[in-house]
């Protein structure tokens, strides 16, 4: 019996749900057992695991909350974190399938530079190398280059150096297919099929003024399904998920 894949899903709360959407959209569609984790920064900050002092640049509450992925999952086995902001449309057992022997990280290497100057809710859209590698990884948080990769680093190293994941040697670092990471309004458009996961990092459909981004459609229904998956686990005398 396979141990389960453990997944962590960057949590804000300025955007409640969000998160619980994203894993509900992986979980209904994977074919091999995962386990969800959230990044909550003020529960990671109670316990004394995130240090780090507030940032201005930083646009999310997981902006660097993600860096503690391999120290959280025991230094041991396979996690996959990504941002709040996906919509998962294929089955997280074929990206596993990707995985590269001796890679530490493997994530899909973007060559991306936004034209637009604010994302989300008016936050800053910053420009930098390796822009959005950081929103999906796949760690083997046994591999010792991830040694360094503490709560102490993560609360000290500059920014750039975590978003350009520059604690390990561009060997260590594999790439996944583009389609595991599908910037809306950026990415090329699928020649058959859908993306097998969409990043809205622009804005998302649970902001009005994205509810035309492409696959929206596709989000609030899977927020719909969500929400009545909600109710029934917690109606009076139903089985519980």
């Amino acid at each position: 019996m396979f141990a389960p894949l453990k997944v962590f899903v960057g949590r804000d709360s300025r955007v409640p749900g969000v998160s619980e959407v994203c894993a509900f959209s992986m979980r209904r569609r994977a074919s091999t057992p995962i386990e969800i984790h959230y990044l909550d920064r003020p529960e990671l900050t109670a316990a004394g695991l995130y240090r780090r002092a507030a940032d201005p640049l930083a646009s999310t509450e997981f902006t660097y909350t993600r860096f503690l992925v391999p120290h959280l999952a025991g230094r041991k086995g396979l996690a996959l974190y990504c941002d709040n902001d996906f919509l998962w449309l294929d089955d997280v057992a074929q990206l596993l399938e990707e995985r590269r022997e001796g890679a530490a990280l493997q994530c899909v290497h973007h060559d991306h530079v936004p034209v637009e100057t604010t994302k989300m809710d008016g936050a800053v859209q910053t420009r930098y190398p390796r822009k959005n590698w950081s929103s999906l990884m796949l760690f083997d948080c046994g591999h010792p280059a991830h040694r360094r990769l503490c709560p102490d680093l993560v609360a000290s190293a500059p920014s750039a150096f975590l978003q350009r994941m520059q604690w390990l040697e561009d060997a260590q670092l594999g790439a996944l297919a583009p389609r595991w990471n599908w910037l809306e309004g950026s990415s090329p458009a699928p020649t058959t099929g859908t993306p097998g996961a969409v990043h809205f990092t622009r804005g998302g459909p649970w902001l009005a003024a994205w509810r035309h981004a492409a696959y929206a459609e596709l989000w609030l229904a899977e927020q719909r399904a969500w929400r009545a998956a909600c109710a029934l686990e917690t109606a009076p005398g139903a089985a519980r998920f």
